[in-house]
């Protein structure tokens, strides 16, 4: 592709995205949702006006990084904090039980129909998919909502993090049974590694950034060195200990949430992520969708499949939260929101290519969910946060 192609592709996504984005507000959705069918619109699915490309994808993947860094600087550590134990119980719960419905659906599907060997991984693999989550549409949408800082939207954002560790534990797990010489103790170990690393470097990090903060106030130093902080954070993340990106990007957020300029460097950030990498990023979901290739059989399947995703977080995760004293409102919203699929989902998707321990035809039942949990989600939180406010009913 020519290097100049790029700058058109940019320039049909970037006046789609504003345009559907507008139009989702004028019907009382999130913008997100326009921008998500913007791609879809643009993309090979309808008009084809642009192709998905590596360049697009990696400018997506820095609009993701910039998305969640932005979180993590306005999240409430102290939150955080109370809501650990609570959030591990969901977040363990979200992983198990999407891991044995995805797995019980492919058997259902397609166990009788190969007798390979490695069906069964497969069918594995299939439910280690359903257990990842992706709150980047999640944390735009309560933002939006205003309710980012509150009890639930903590609590998912504390959740989807241990939910990425754990996902990371059960694909690691998954692949060492294709593969022997993968040690499940050391993805254990590096996991550690990486959060005692965050604390010991995000510490020191902090008190340079608060010295930095109290000598050279609201100067554009600060929100340049913390753009670079997240960057190395994601590097680090992925390069040394396995973890995704998105988890580096927002605990480097989480590490200056305490500053006194956070929000000025928050405002900084919004100016990136608004103006071209966000746009890109949920653009990209719907360029990657392309349903010309399914059969009845795997349109069916696909159909399920994304239903009992859905509804596996929202009982898993949801349920969890009512068992953790969550009121009924409150874990409905925690179990919606924690129901979206993303960038983690295709992650492993294209290890399970890799591996051979997933059909490609399956990728597009992936890109499907992706793409429904990301128009569902952000629609139904909006509408069960409006149904509260209807009813009186505020967060605690």
């Amino acid at each position: 592709m020519e290097t100049y192609v790029i700058f058109r592709d940019i320039a049909i996504i970037l006046v789609a995205a504003k345009f559907c984005g507008l139009a989702a507000r004028q019907l009382h959705m999130p913008s997100v949702v326009g921008n998500i069918i913007a791609g879809l619109l643009i993309g090979p699915c309808v008009l084809n006006f642009v192709q998905p490309s590596d360049f697009l994808s990696q400018m997506a993947e820095i609009g993701v990084v910039l998305l969640m860094f932005t979180a993590g600087l306005e999240s409430d550590t102290k939150e955080i904090i109370r809501s650990g134990p609570k959030a591990l119980a969901v977040a363990a719960s979200g992983v198990i039980v999407p891991l044995v419905a995805g797995t019980a659906l492919f058997l259902l599907f397609y166990g009788q129909a190969d007798t390979q060997r490695n069906l069964f991984y497969e069918a594995l693999f299939i439910g280690c998919i359903l257990t990842a989550t992706s709150v980047s549409i999640t944390v735009e949408a309560l933002r939006e909502l205003g309710h980012l800082k509150g009890k639930v939207g903590t609590t998912i954002m504390s959740a989807a993090i241990i939910d990425d560790v754990l996902g990371i534990i059960v694909l690691t797990l998954i692949s060492g049974l294709k593969d022997p010489n993968t040690s499940i103790l050391m993805v254990g170990v590096n996991t550690l590694a990486f959060f005692v690393f965050s604390a010991v470097v995000g510490y020191i990090i902090f008190r340079c950034f608060k010295w930095m903060d109290a000598k050279y106030p609201h100067t554009r130093r600060v929100p340049i060195l913390a753009l670079a902080f997240c960057m190395a954070m994601s590097y680090v993340a992925e390069a040394y200990f396995g973890i995704a990106d998105i988890t580096g990007a927002y605990l480097a957020g989480l590490v200056l949430s305490n500053l006194h300029d956070a929000p000025y460097i928050e405002r900084k950030m919004d100016i990136n992520a608004y103006i071209i990498f966000g746009p890109l990023f949920f653009a990209s979901i719907g360029l990657s969708t392309d349903v010309g290739d399914m059969d009845s059989k795997l349109m069916l399947f696909t159909l399920v499949f994304v239903v009992v995703a859905l509804l596996a977080k929202i009982v898993g995760c949801g349920g969890m939260a009512r068992l953790c004293g969550f009121n009924g409102s409150e874990s409905l919203k925690i179990g919606v929101g924690m129901m979206n699929r993303g960038e983690v989902a295709l992650i492993v998707a294209q290890k399970g290519l890799a591996l051979g321990l997933l059909n490609s035809m399956f990728f597009t039942s992936v890109i499907m969910l992706i793409l429904i949990s990301a128009i569902v989600t952000p629609i139904l939180l909006k509408v069960l946060y409006q149904r509260d406010e209807r009813l009186g009913i505020t967060e605690e």
